[in-house]
């Protein structure tokens, strides 16, 4: 569609239609409320809490035994992790065999991150491997991780991308994921926050409608700023920077 045949909104137009659009504050509230509960900011929530009256059935108290649980994944103690979930809900891990082997298999990563070989062969023989058996399609990740036996990390080098950044933080960051994630199941609360959710969807939106229509988008979701067509008319590439935003966020 060429920009000749697009419809042109004015942000006049815009910011009247928005205003028809009945939006309740307690609505707002209780999606700042997720996501400040299942990200973890415990102090942030109960100040939220106090601020705008708002109250919730979540025992805010629990937020802080969760984030000590991903912050232990996060700085590589497993072991620590495991047995303070143990200590909150041993049904979590016994229930859940695939999660309980990502655990295993960090705790492996880290034995091999600090060099101890013959300790993380004999981890990876009598914990991982039994976890194989009994659930073949967790082999391949098995054998992804022993892989990491094959190179000399005590330089510090960067071969963990040969196989799949398991060395990575990013790898510490997706084990502790999915552990936050069964936690927050286990006290019957969704495993992720809406806001992400409805961000992308933003970004989606805006992309479709730019293909119809000129409009006062939302280029920074951080400011949240609607941008006037009318003054953007003649700046090459105005547009198009809301979709990066969104993933950034």
């Amino acid at each position: 569609m060429t920009a000749s045949s697009k419809q042109n909104i004015s942000l006049d137009e815009w910011e009247g239609k928005m205003s028809e659009v009945p939006i309740a504050k307690s609505d707002l509230n209780q999606l700042i409320m997720n996501y400040l509960i299942i990200e973890g900011y415990k102090d942030a929530a109960e100040k939220f809490s106090e601020e705008s009256g708002l109250k919730t059935k979540v025992d805010l108290g629990s937020i802080e035994e969760r984030m000590q649980i991903r912050f232990a994944v996060q700085s590589g103690d497993i072991k620590g992790a495991i047995e303070r979930v143990n200590d909150l809900n041993p049904d979590i891990l016994d229930t859940d065999p695939r999660l309980y082997f990502h655990l295993q298999q960090q705790h492996l990563i880290e034995l091999i991150r600090l060099g101890r070989a013959e300790e993380a062969l004999e981890f990876a023989q009598e914990e991982l491997a039994p976890h194989g058996e009994e659930h073949p399609e967790l082999l391949r990740e098995l054998e992804k991780t022993m892989a990491l036996l094959a190179f000399d990390f005590g330089g510090g080098g960067s071969n963990g991308v040969a196989v799949g950044g398991l060395l990575d933080f990013a790898h510490r960051q997706k084990t502790a994921n999915e552990l936050n994630a069964a936690l927050l199941a286990a006290h019957s609360q969704p495993r992720e926050p809406k806001l992400p959710a409805l961000l992308q969807l933003l970004a989606w939106t805006q992309e479709q409608l730019d293909e119809k229509a000129t409009y006062p988008r939302i280029n920074n979701i951080v400011s949240a700023v609607l941008s006037d067509p009318a003054s953007e008319q003649n700046v090459p590439g105005a547009g198009g920077s809301a979709s990066a935003s969104a993933s950034t966020a």
